[in-house]
């Protein structure tokens, strides 16, 4: 079966970085558009950064611009969320996606999910 298995959350300060990792497995990973999405409790996922199938292009939501980074390492089935300069307001779950679209920036697009890892910034 598909999995996608995300790590790398925590608890962290606001100003601090994260790193996340998400590596998949049972499916075609050089042919999904992949992306990151996030969710508080009680409130809908939310897009938070999509990259195209070969790395070429990258889309961020307003609200990480210049503070997030997405990339992906095809031969080891991996995308990465670089986050810097962490608020408060970046406090959620965040999930790794697999669509089979070129840009995965909705969730309707999404065909398969990761289970999740918490990220809190608090001071």
């Amino acid at each position: 079966q598909v999995q996608l298995v995300e790590s790398g959350g925590g608890l962290v300060q606001p100003g601090d970085s994260l790193r996340l990792s998400c590596t998949a497995s049972g499916l075609a990973f050089s042919t999904y558009g992949m992306g990151w999405f996030r969710q508080v409790l009680g409130t809908e996922r939310e897009f938070v950064a999509a990259i195209t199938v070969s790395g070429g292009g990258t889309y961020y939501a307003d609200s990480v611009k210049g503070r997030f980074t997405i990339s992906r390492d095809n031969g080891r089935n991996t995308i990465y969320l670089q986050m810097n300069r962490l608020k408060p307001e970046d406090t959620a779950v965040y999930y790794c996606a697999a669509s089979l679209y070129t840009l995965a920036t909705t969730p309707d697009v999404v065909s398969y999910w990761g289970q999740g890892t918490q990220v809190t910034v608090s001071s």
